[in-house]
């Protein structure tokens, strides 16, 4: 590698006036270099804003009832069209912990329906929770939200159990049992992921369903939990309601 010195004196020898020219081009860039770095920063940021305002902000949907299937949908809300919202909550989590809706206030949370003794599907949801969860470990606004479906099973021993076989961060993520018909009401009445029935103690709702749920408590998006694409939907789709506070 020549330096510019080198290139200089080669003009200068070669090519006296073109050196001269090229020596005042030297002279003119040292002189001013501090005013081309600003306006070269300068113009990348107007690029950057004008880029901004051009491209349209992407925003989720948010989910009303009258959006969803009926059958998913209990009657009393077929049709209603704003204003739906997750509803309040007290469930006990796999520490014994009461868990309200005050401990996602302020959050993003995925939400799901499960059982511990489930052979099909549930696996496969909680292997992708774990997964969800290992890469969100860093991120304190998102928070995952199970409800188990068998509480005349899933004790807060068990869930503990189950816990600590899958991983589960205490922290980011709460297993919780309670109420059978509390937590079958959220499922038909406010996550909108069960088919609505009469409710029964012989009742047993089974859903792949993942709930993305935002800060103010609304739901933004369905997953299928069982789905690697739809899990992929379901990470690009987080960064965008990230996007929107």
């Amino acid at each position: 590698m020549y330096s510019v010195q080198w290139y200089k004196k080669l003009f200068l020898r070669t090519d006296n006036g073109f050196g001269q020219k090229f020596d005042i081009m030297l002279r003119f860039f040292k002189k001013y270099k501090f005013f081309a770095i600003f306006l070269f920063v300068l113009s990348a940021i107007i690029i950057t804003v004008i880029y901004q305002i051009m491209v349209p902000k992407k925003f989720l949907k948010i989910y009303q009832p009258a959006d969803v299937a009926q059958e998913l949908v209990d009657t009393t809300l077929h049709f209603k069209k704003k204003y739906h919202t997750i509803a309040d909550f007290e469930l006990t989590n796999q520490n014994g912990k009461t868990v309200t809706q005050e401990d996602y206030k302020g959050k993003i949370y995925i939400a799901d329906f499960f059982f511990t003794t489930c052979q099909t599907i549930c696996p496969i949801m909680t292997d992708n929770m774990v997964k969800i969860q290992e890469k969100l470990k860093l991120d304190p606004g998102i928070l995952l939200l199970s409800h188990t479906v068998t509480p005349e099973i899933d004790s807060v021993a068990q869930l503990k159990k189950y816990a600590l076989e899958k991983g589960v961060d205490d922290p980011k993520w709460n297993l919780v049992t309670g109420s059978k018909k509390q937590i079958y009401d959220l499922a038909r009445k406010s996550y909108l992921v069960a088919k609505d029935v009469p409710f029964s103690d012989n009742d047993l709702i089974h859903t792949e369903n993942f709930v993305l749920v935002d800060k103010k408590r609304r739901i933004r998006g369905f997953y299928d939990g069982t789905d690697p694409v739809s899990m992929e939907k379901l990470m690009e789709d987080l960064q965008i309601l990230k996007m929107e506070d």
